[in-house]
């Protein structure tokens, strides 16, 4: 009898021992996945709005679309071409259009992005913030600078590689600061880019699958994966 009793208490404590154990374990999960989340907020910047990438890509489909309606049509969306921009009046639309696209991509992310670090309750400017910027930013400028002088210069049929693949190595530089996720976009414009290169006359279908579907579809699975 005494044995009874002797082996039920030491099975007593034994399921007290594991249940305590057990909740302990889980109370240090629970603490490392937070800090890991903390250590994740301050180096990366998660509040990028996958929203903005699908609008960036509109915007850029329907730029695509304006700028074929003015140098190409009425000729077919297909075929290589070999048309040559010489209406100064039509290069300014261009330019301008470009700026236009650039400009509402821009105010777009800026404006999703600190709609999201309110929701988030963080803020939108942290150093990771500004390390994402400076790392995106400068191959982008550099490869502004670039192309431009290959417009200047007259190279017009390479603008649209240089534009992707400028593009892409900014993603993926950027990548290490924000979202890893953002790499993969990275690649698909640098494998674009250098399609590009190798197909020169069709730049204006090279950027709507680079700068406008990629970006709709990137920015559909961020905003699934992140945002909701």
């Amino acid at each position: 009898m005494l044995n009874f009793y002797y082996a039920a208490s030491n099975l007593e404590y034994l399921i007290y021992f594991v249940t305590q154990s057990t909740f302990k374990m889980k109370n240090a999960e629970k603490e490392l996945a937070e800090i890991k989340s903390m250590m994740e907020r301050s180096t990366r910047f998660l509040s990028l709005s996958g929203l903005s990438g699908v609008l960036a890509g509109i915007y850029a489909l329907l730029g695509v679309s304006l700028a074929y309606y003015w140098i190409y049509y009425p000729n077919p969306p297909y075929g290589f071409r070999t048309t040559f921009i010489d209406d100064a009046a039509v290069f300014a639309k261009l330019i301008a259009l470009a700026l236009i696209i650039l400009m509402l991509s821009i105010g777009s992310a800026y404006f999703l992005s600190r709609k999201k670090s309110q929701r988030l309750s963080t803020n939108l400017w942290t150093p990771a913030g500004k390390r994402f910027l400076q790392a995106l930013f400068i191959p982008v400028l550099v490869g502004g600078i670039f192309c431009l002088a290959l417009v200047l210069r007259g190279y017009l049929i390479v603008v649209a590689p240089s534009t992707l693949i400028f593009y892409g190595l900014a993603l993926v530089n950027a990548s290490q600061f924000t979202h890893s996720d953002i790499k993969y976009l990275g690649y698909g414009e640098l494998i674009l880019g250098i399609i590009s290169a190798f197909f020169p006359g069709y730049g204006l279908i090279t950027w709507a699958l680079g700068f406008g579907l990629l970006h709709v579809v990137y920015g559909s699975m961020m905003y699934y994966k992140y945002d909701r």
